[in-house]
């Protein structure tokens, strides 16, 4: 299958590898520095969790042409670029668009791509997967590798499920299906932004987080999920709710590991500290869904204002 990555971040890398050993002609969409190292070194991941380095030659490219057509298109890119991306994707006459990463307007995200081109079938996905680029190479860490996706409000069926399942097909990568990938983003953003505020809080160092600060980010995620259900989302996926609610002391312990240990910068901190502007956006977009309602979230409120992006970003 002819598969391209538009966004060659961490999460676009380690896809792209992904899709390479599984037999695809893939195509890795970069700019600037980071095309010419990938057209110079090819494509070296080193990954962390596994002890091992791998070096893969896909097609790089430093423009995305409105005729050249893709069996899939993955765009991996953060949330704040999508503005500038949907219009070129949506130009493109590939049908089927996977779009990964946080989204807070997938609704939106879909409406924008199909006003160019009303024939385009949209799914949204999330890969668990973190790290950074350093060095000519993407040091990846994950554990047992996949994606949740699904379209806004639908799980994927037809062609386009196969399509996808194909692209995978012989390789370890667990493709866990959504029924409503909108509420899974945003019950996403519930978890991810209070530890962000705590990485920010910390100067993005994550083992001076203290147990006040850990517990303030439970308190917060609970506090967004209730505001979410009071806006009538479901909590995705299916028992997270419970398990903030009767697990507490697991999860605040698996808080507790990811600061106190290198997992946490790979995971949580490095992502926060070269995507302030993501955050930052996730941030106001969360506000805005706050402002819907009048639902009390004290935890949140302090979490955030010593914790904020915007700060980080002017200093």
């Amino acid at each position: 299958m002819k598969i391209l990555i538009y966004g060659a971040g961490v999460i676009g890398c380690e896809l792209a590898h992904r899709l390479i050993i599984a037999g695809n002609d893939v195509t890795l969409l970069a700019r600037g520095e980071w095309k010419e190292t990938l057209e110079r070194k090819g494509l070296v991941i080193r990954h962390a969790a596994q002890f091992r380095t791998t070096r893969d030659r896909p097609t790089v490219i430093g423009e995305l042409p409105e005729n050249k057509e893709y069996d899939l298109v993955f765009v991996a890119m953060q949330y704040s670029q999508l503005p500038a991306v949907l219009p070129i994707v949506g130009k493109n006459k590939s049908r089927r668009v996977v779009l990964i990463g946080n989204n807070l307007d997938a609704d939106s995200t879909a409406a924008t791509i199909r006003g160019y081109d009303p024939h385009k079938e949209i799914a949204f996905g999330f890969q668990g997967t973190g790290g950074r680029r350093e060095n000519g190479k993407v040091v990846s860490v994950h554990l047992k590798i996949g994606m949740t996706v699904g379209e806004a409000h639908a799980q994927l069926e037809g062609p386009f499920l196969d399509c996808l399942t194909r692209a995978f097909a012989g390789i370890t990568y667990r493709l866990t299906h959504e029924s409503d990938m909108d509420a899974w983003l945003k019950c996403h953003a519930a978890l991810v932004l209070p530890m962000a505020y705590v990485c920010y809080a910390v100067d993005c160092r994550l083992p001076r987080a203290s147990k006040l600060l850990l517990n303030q980010s439970i308190d917060a995620t609970v506090e967004a999920f209730a505001l979410l259900s009071r806006l009538g989302y479901p909590i995705r996926p299916d028992g997270t709710e419970e398990y903030f609610r009767d697990k507490r002391a697991k999860w605040y312990r698996t808080l507790r590991v990811l600061a106190k240990t290198p997992l946490g910068r790979l995971a949580a901190s490095d992502h926060c500290r070269h995507a302030v502007t993501e955050m930052s956006a996730l941030d106001e977009a969360f506000e805005a869904m706050r402002s819907r309602t009048d639902t009390p979230m004290p935890a949140w409120e302090a979490l955030r204002k010593i914790g904020h992006p915007h700060e980080v970003a002017s200093r």
